[in-house]
């Protein structure tokens, strides 16, 4: 069966992606911070009769990063890697002239420098791959600009770049960044803690995400509300 390595894979997007994997007989390598979080999401997602690996730790670890890709050589190899673990460099957002430094320097090490880290350990595994496939959460915050949102949006619009590259680098790899939209996750509620709107669920975003899978359209930048039209 194939593989995914999926990051940021105990709640939210990562997890939805992750149980729709499952259910279609992916195996899954799945990273979270928490262990006891991780641990229920992959007890929930064995259910479904696929091998699932969880290992908790941080993605900016160049041994934990390692220790995926191995878990995912144990399963087959790698057919998809999943970049979907975010920080957003200060909780709540602030303004640029408030941003503490260390946070953006913490924003670009989870959202750019280990997203290229763990590119760069699976990549031999990838290329190996009937159809080897990346896919970066991206954010209209990588192309809008939104007060407070400098410093996240800037480590989105860096790891949009790092794809696109990688694409043209690896034209034997499908290579998408995926703006997924408004979401009702943990990260957008630490972002912006007075926002009370409603948001849909992660849920909702992953028939974009299958669909790439799926039609494995050209590398490139993607909007999700797009791609559930029909669209790009």
């Amino acid at each position: 069966m194939p593989v995914a390595v999926i990051t940021g894979a105990s709640k939210g997007l990562g997890r939805a992606l992750a149980e729709a994997l499952a259910a279609r007989g992916w195996d899954l390598v799945l990273d979270g911070r928490t262990p006891e979080v991780l641990e229920r999401t992959a007890a929930v997602l064995e259910a479904y009769g696929t091998r699932v690996r969880a290992l908790p730790g941080d993605v900016t670890d160049a041994g934990h990063r390692a220790g995926l890709v191995a878990a995912a050589w144990r399963l087959g190899g790698v057919d998809l890697l999943v970049s979907n673990a975010s920080a957003l460099g200060a909780e709540p957002l602030v303004r640029l002239e408030e941003l503490p430094l260390d946070g953006l320097r913490r924003a670009l090490e989870v959202n750019v420098v280990a997203a290229l880290g763990l590119v760069q350990e699976a990549l031999p595994l990838l290329r190996a791959a009937p159809a080897g496939a990346v896919l970066t959460i991206s954010s209209d915050a990588a192309a809008e600009a939104y007060e407070t949102w400098g410093g996240y949006g800037a480590s989105k619009a860096a790891l949009d770049q790092m794809a696109a590259v990688l694409g043209a680098e690896e034209p034997g790899l499908r290579v998408w960044a995926v703006d997924p939209g408004d979401m009702a996750t943990d990260l957008y509620a630490a972002a912006v803690p007075d926002d009370d709107d409603p948001r849909p669920d992660p849920v909702s975003v992953v028939p974009a995400l299958l669909r790439l899978l799926d039609e494995r359209p050209a590398g490139g930048r993607y909007g999700a509300p797009a791609l559930l039209e029909g669209g790009r």
